[in-house]
Parts: C-alpha cells; structure tokens; sequence
C-alpha cells in the first residue's frame, strides 16, 4: 500500500502560533526528487505549482564582497588620460621623439670616437669643419665637438627636470596650504611680494658671486625662487574648491588638513600642475642659457647654455658651432612643450568620455 507524506507548502507550524498551516498529500512515489531546470512561461506554471518546496526554492548566499563589486565603475584615470593622450598622434611623436633624444645621449658616447672626459686639446686641429672623423667638428681648442654637445644636452636635461619638478613640487604644496588654510594667507603673501618685487636674474647673480657657480648651488636657487608662478596659480584655483559642500563636510567629520587636500582638492588641479610641468622644463633650460651667457654658470662642465655662449661670436665663421646646440635646445622646447600640453589636456577629467 502506498505511504503518504504530509509536506508544507506555506506557513509556520508551532504550538504558540494561531496562524493556519496548510498541508497537502503529497504521493511519495510520484514525488520527483531530482532537480529541474523549468523554463519561465505560461505552460510550465501548472507544472511548476505542483512540486515540493524544496524543489521550488534554494536559499541564496550573501557574500558582502560580491555586493560591493557590483557598484564599482569600470573607469580608471589614469588609463582614461593615456587613452585621451594617444588620440593626439602628434603629441604622441613629439614625446617619442624627446625621449629618443634623451636615450641617445647616453648612448652617443659608446659609438664616439672620443671620450668626453679624456679629451686630447690641440689648437693645430681647431675648427675643423664635420668630417668622418669628427662628426661635429672640432671647437676652438681643437676637441671633439660631438661627444661634448651630446654631454651637454644629457646634463642640460637632467638638470632641467630636476628643477624643474622641485620648482612644480615646491608651489603646489605652498599654493595648496596658501589657498586653503586662511591664517597662512598674510604671511604667503608678503613673502611672495618680497621675492617677487625683485627680478630673478639679481638673486641668481648675488648667489653666483657669493655663494658659487656649481650646478647644484645654481639648481637649488633656480628652485628657491621658482616656485612662485605655480603656487599662485594653484592659490588662486584652490579658492574654487575651499568651500564646496564635500570640503566642509569634510571638516565637520574631522577629516586632517593634509588628507583633505590630497584627496579632495589636489585631483582638479593634476592638469594645472602637468602644464607647469611642461612649460617649466623648456623654461629651465632658457634660463640656464641665459645664466651660461652671464657667465654666472662654472664652465668647467659643458651645459647647452655654455656651448651656445662660447658660440656666439663664432657664427659668422664657424656656424656649426652655433647650429648644433641651438638645433637640440629647439627641439627639446617643441617637442615637451607640445607633448606636455596634449598631456595636460588629456588630464583634465571634463575631457573624459
């Protein structure tokens, strides 16, 4: 004889509980087991309805960590700015060709013929015009003029993205602290008023005199009194972001100084700060140009500024040594400036689709 089974389809079945439970014969031996997957639509409804719960249900898992994954944006960035920044192919070149330019500065003194360091003065070999054997040319103390424009235009451009960064790095944190926090202002102020009122080319002379002529004496006070332009310009923007509601709110949850500007302000101004960047580089080496024509740079080493100043007066007879150098400093201004403000542009998130 067959065995009924009583099964609950709905509702709860306890002692204290008044609520109705309803019940159902179900036949054990018509009753399927296994699993099934119904399709939806209206003729597996009746199909549907006639099996067990446990058939009909399955409990489903929670994991916090799925959850969350569902709410993340697939938008990056940084890969946005490197999509926008390839989009410009002339952008692209300029910046392929400045760092082939770079690369081959440390590579042109493995296919010299001669070695910067160690190389031979004669006044007979003296402006030799480019040959086979001296590619560039010979100066006026008869030295190979190839291996030492290539060594110039190596330390020229180290020394220019040092600078310039720490001129870039300098201003935007005193622009960010003078624009955000307002008991800094007065005293900002004045002292960018003192530096300020006073031309950049009678520190730089002082310091020289002074102090001294090396690089880095000359690199440190190109950075002392080159961040002014960055840091007033990032003032001024900060102004913008100060007082919207998401920076007070972070006041109020007691977020730190240092953290709010990091995370709240500092992103709007990423595009700001790589055009200083960009126009600070080409900047730097037109100043070191200048200080090497001032002589207020040690010639002990060759930079581009002192070759084109040794030059100047050599260009009517021996124009090589004027066209070389000021073909590369060229170059290296066009080619970063126009990368880094394609580079700029692709920063600025309203940029982004």
């Amino acid at each position: 004889m067959d065995k009924k089974q009583k099964i609950v389809l709905k509702g709860i079945n306890t002692e204290n509980d008044s609520r109705d439970v309803v019940m159902a014969d179900v036949n054990e031996q018509n009753v399927d087991t296994t699993e099934h997957t119904y399709e939806k639509g209206r003729p597996y409804i009746n199909r549907r309805s006639s099996l067990p719960e446990k058939q009909l249900f399955a409990p489903a898992e929670y994991n916090y960590q799925e959850a969350e994954r569902t709410g993340y944006s697939q938008y990056s960035y940084w890969k946005s700015v490197w999509q926008n920044f390839l989009k410009k192919k002339s952008a692209v070149i300029m910046l392929i060709v400045f760092m082939l330019l770079f690369v081959f500065t440390f590579i042109s003194p493995l296919i010299s013929k001669f070695d910067v360091n160690t190389l031979h003065y004669d006044t007979k070999l003296a402006f030799i015009s480019p040959n086979s054997t001296y590619w560039f040319g010979t100066d006026s103390l008869g030295a190979d003029y190839w291996c030492q424009v290539w060594y110039a235009t190596r330390l020229s451009i180290i020394l220019a993205i040092c600078v310039s960064a720490g001129q870039i790095l300098l201003g935007t944190v005193i622009g960010l602290l003078w624009g955000y926090v307002r008991s800094l202002d007065r005293i900002i102020t004045e002292i960018y008023n003192l530096i300020d009122n006073i031309p950049t080319i009678i520190y730089m002379t002082l310091i020289a005199l002074m102090v001294g002529k090396s690089y880095l004496i000359i690199g440190g006070a190109l950075i002392l009194f080159g961040w002014l332009g960055t840091a007033r310009n990032i003032r001024n923007l900060v102004f913008m972001y100060r007082d919207r509601e998401y920076n007070l709110a972070s006041r109020c949850l007691g977020t730190g100084l240092w953290r709010t500007l990091y995370r709240n302000i500092f992103p709007y101004l990423i595009s700001v700060v790589v055009l200083r960047l960009a126009l600070a580089i080409p900047g730097t080496i037109a100043f070191e140009t200048t200080l090497a024509y001032l002589g207020l740079i040690s010639v002990e080493t060759p930079s581009l500024g002192i070759l084109l100043r040794n030059a100047r007066s050599l260009f009517m007879q021996y124009p090589y040594m004027l066209i070389f150098p000021a073909v590369i400093v060229s170059v290296i201004t066009i080619t970063f400036y126009l990368a880094g403000n394609a580079f700029s542009d692709a920063c600025d998130p309203r940029n982004h689709m």
